[in-house]
């Protein structure tokens, strides 16, 4: 039989998901398991944590050896470099089996102010899991992985930093903070890996909380904002995720994945 050279890129390795108990952080722990990886997952809130694992470990049941979980508070300021120093150390089996990839795709509800409404107070709150949870996970990477091509550190984003929607110029100010944070940590990290996805409108359980009739009507109107006429599967868009942990050769790179939106 031919060798696999491809198709084994993570078999056995150890890969943390920060924000893996649902959405596109829910489906890239699911992509990596079927290529041969240990899955870590983390998330604040402890009953979601506990049925995403339930789910992964009734959908996977061959695999169950290789999901774990932990929650993490990522939101907590005064205690995020705490928080995560446990997360870590978790994972690692304190630091007896170092980390291959980290997948950060954490973030809180979109709630954020129009530029009328801002306050620096409601501004500054924006960047506490995206951006300052980022950098605080980056302080503890020379600890807990190697550094080198092999491994690699993936932040999240979204298209509205290149093509903000209206009433976004403050979220999208941020996205823009994050992608050169992306690329700082390209440098400063190196040779490890850090590059950055951006997500389109993906349908994830974000959206559950809107009344179906609004909902419908703001999907429609996404779909006709991409050259595909249609929203993102979080299915889709985890492939992007495994092509940055696989491609030793990709380094401060930001991958879109948008259905085509900034073409429209």
């Amino acid at each position: 039989m031919s060798q696999t050279k491809y198709t084994t890129k993570l078999s056995e390795k150890n890969i943390l998901i920060l924000g893996g108990t649902s959405g596109v952080g829910f489906c890239v722990a699911e992509a990596t398991l079927e290529h041969g990886a240990t899955v870590f997952i983390s998330g604040s809130n402890p009953t979601r944590l506990a049925t995403a694992l339930a789910r992964l470990r009734t959908a996977y049941p061959s695999l169950s050896a290789n999901i774990s979980g932990a929650t993490c508070d990522l939101s907590d300021l005064a205690n995020v470099e705490t928080n995560l120093t446990a997360l870590f150390d978790k994972v690692t089996e304190h630091k007896t089996k170092k980390l291959d990839h980290i997948v950060f795709t954490a973030g809180d509800a979109l709630k954020f102010p129009t530029i009328a409404e801002a306050t620096p107070a409601a501004v500054l709150g924006l960047a506490n899991v995206r951006f300052i949870g980022a950098i605080m996970v980056a302080k503890l990477v020379p600890a807990y992985m190697s550094l080198v091509p092999a491994s690699s550190f993936t932040l999240t984003g979204g298209s509205n930093t290149q093509k903000p929607f209206p009433g976004w110029a403050v979220i999208a100010g941020w996205g823009g903070a994050t992608e050169g944070l992306a690329r700082g940590l390209a440098v400063d990290l190196a040779p490890l890996r850090v590059n950055m996805v951006n997500l389109g409108v993906v349908r994830t359980e974000l959206f559950d909380s809107l009344p179906a009739e609004v909902l419908e009507k703001a999907l429609e109107g996404w779909r006709q904002q991409t050259t595909v006429k249609a929203i993102g599967r979080p299915e889709d868009v985890a492939e992007a995720y495994l092509y940055c942990m696989r491609d030793r050769f990709v380094a401060g790179a930001t991958i879109e994945t948008n259905g085509g939106r900034l073409l429209v």
